[in-house]
């Protein structure tokens, strides 16, 4: 009877442990066979023979498990090279959390799989079920349950002994996600990504947030502070865009103390990453593995940052973002970053939108009502939506070409003029807050940065676009423009310029 178990055992979990790096080769980058290190191949097939046990003790039919497992693969060989398409990276342990952002928001997120790659991988989920549960019979009840039960639970202690014998320590990865799934496949480099997230990270030295604030005066400015969603000048993607499209971001940037472009840590999404570094000043080597999701846990901590510093300065900090507070953990995030209010989607039930989300006009027009109202000196952090994609989920309207090209566009570039009507109200925004600054009583400065670049596949690769920064201007209400030109930077240097050139840190 034992070996009539691993007789049917045998075949559908060697044969299906081969094919899962046969499923491999779907993915972008492509992992390598030949010279992969030998603990990476024994934490893959430790994580298939767990994975196979799990299945197997569910659905009963080795086979069944076999193809159910494979078909998990191929669906995570979908998303990665979904992700890949957009963000410009591979799928990482981290990005588990967006699953359930899946269920929460499915318009941010589940239209980059593409209708093709959704119905590809349900067909292949369905065709499995009926393959398995048509034509073949349970294991269990052929071999009897005490037998079936203990043959698994030797299989499952293979499975975990595989996986301890291939981690080492320290972990073999770099937090580069494209090289390590190269050199180790995803199966390791999801174990290992997620290894090393483990416990309580470790504090990063933030020793320019924790200077000794300047001594509290009554002439300290409002500090207004604008993360604008995708923003990036786009007449750098094509010559064909009318150049008086950003017409009040170019007035601002000549009359600004400091700008130019600004390196980001994100193509296409991840918005945290920018935010965290830019409030933190800190960058993606000194946060290690905490840099693909910092929202997760570092930033749950009292890390000293851009907001907390001042609010030990006497400031009322203030976040404006027109999107549910959970989204990001930010809801536990934003107050441990020492933020006193957060104006999420709640206080924005009756606003314009323009698209599907909350328009960038009623975001300028909540930051002045947030300044009007503050007897205090006040950072107000506005993060904007209004730029956000799906960009293809749009269509382009009635005289969007003429207004927005000196010529007209080759075909593909819809998703371009959906994000230049939107990049179009951005520049009012602009004009909106530097005009309410100049009517404050009290003095102004004003930051604006980009958080990366928007999702425009078919454009980048039909012009070959791969610079990845953004644009960024620091602005001082009276304060003569800078005479030196563009100056770019990291994210992580732009919060402290900013207090630097505000006099608020020394």
């Amino acid at each position: 009877m034992s070996q009539a178990f691993w007789l049917a055992i045998a075949p559908p979990l060697l044969g299906g442990a081969a094919l899962s790096f046969v499923v491999e080769r779907l993915l972008e980058p492509t992992p390598m066979l030949v010279g992969r290190p030998w603990r990476a191949v024994a934490v893959h097939l430790g994580l298939w023979t767990l994975a196979f046990c799990i299945v197997l003790l569910i659905v009963q039919r080795p086979y069944f498990a076999a193809l159910l497992v494979l078909a998990e693969l191929i669906f995570f060989a979908a998303v990665n090279n979904a992700k890949v398409r957009a963000l410009h990276e591979p799928f990482v342990f981290q990005d588990f959390e967006y699953f359930t952002d899946v269920l929460k928001h499915p318009r941010l997120i589940l239209p980059y799989l593409g209708i093709g790659q959704a119905v590809g991988v349900c067909a292949a989920f369905g065709a499995v079920i009926y393959l398995g549960l048509t034509y073949e019979t349970g294991l269990a009840p052929r071999t009897g349950w005490q037998l079936f039960a203990s043959g698994l639970g030797l299989l499952a202690g293979a499975g975990a002994a595989l996986l301890w014998l291939g981690t080492p320590r320290p972990l073999p990865v770099r937090f580069a996600p494209a090289d390590d799934l190269r050199r180790l496949g995803q199966l390791a480099s999801l174990w290992y990504y997620g290894l090393a997230e483990r416990g309580r990270p470790a504090h990063p030295d933030t020793s320019r947030f924790s200077a000794t604030a300047r001594p509290a005066s009554r002439d300290r400015p409002h500090i207004v502070i604008v993360q604008s969603e995708s923003f990036f000048d786009a007449r750098r993607i094509h010559p064909g865009i009318r150049p008086g499209l950003l017409e009040q971001f170019d007035a601002i940037r000549r009359a600004s103390v400091q700008h130019g472009c600004v390196q980001v840590p994100a193509w296409g999404g991840n918005t945290a990453r920018s935010e965290f570094s830019f409030l933190t000043g800190l960058g993606a080597e000194a946060l290690g593995i905490n840099r693909f999701n910092p929202y997760r846990k570092l930033a749950q901590q009292a890390i000293p940052n851009l907001a907390r510093f001042l609010k030990q300065a006497g400031y009322r900090t203030v976040c404006v973002h027109p999107y549910p507070v959970s989204f990001y953990s930010r809801d536990t995030a934003f107050p441990a970053l020492g933020f006193d209010e957060f104006l999420d989607l709640e206080h924005f039930r009756d606003a314009e939108r323009f698209g599907p989300y909350v328009s960038d006009k009623a975001v300028a027009e909540k930051t002045r009502a947030v300044l009007q109202e503050s007897g205090q000196p006040t950072l107000v952090f506005a993060i904007t939506m209004e730029n956000h994609g799906p960009l293809h989920l749009e269509k382009v309207a009635p005289g969007d070409v003429e207004r927005l090209y000196t010529s007209r566009p080759p075909e593909g570039y819809d998703d371009l003029t959906v994000y230049l009507r939107h990049l179009a109200n951005a520049d009012r925004m602009v004009q909106a807050l530097r005009q309410n600054l100049e009517q404050s009583p009290r003095d102004a400065w004003l930051c604006w940065y980009g958080d990366h670049v928007p999702i425009l596949p078919k454009v980048y690769e039909a012009t070959s676009f791969a610079d990845g920064r953004t644009d960024y201007f620091i602005w001082g209400k009276g304060r003569a423009p800078e005479s030196a030109g563009p100056r770019d930077v990291k994210i992580e240097e732009l919060g402290v310029a900013l207090l630097e050139r505000a006099g608020l840190l020394r």
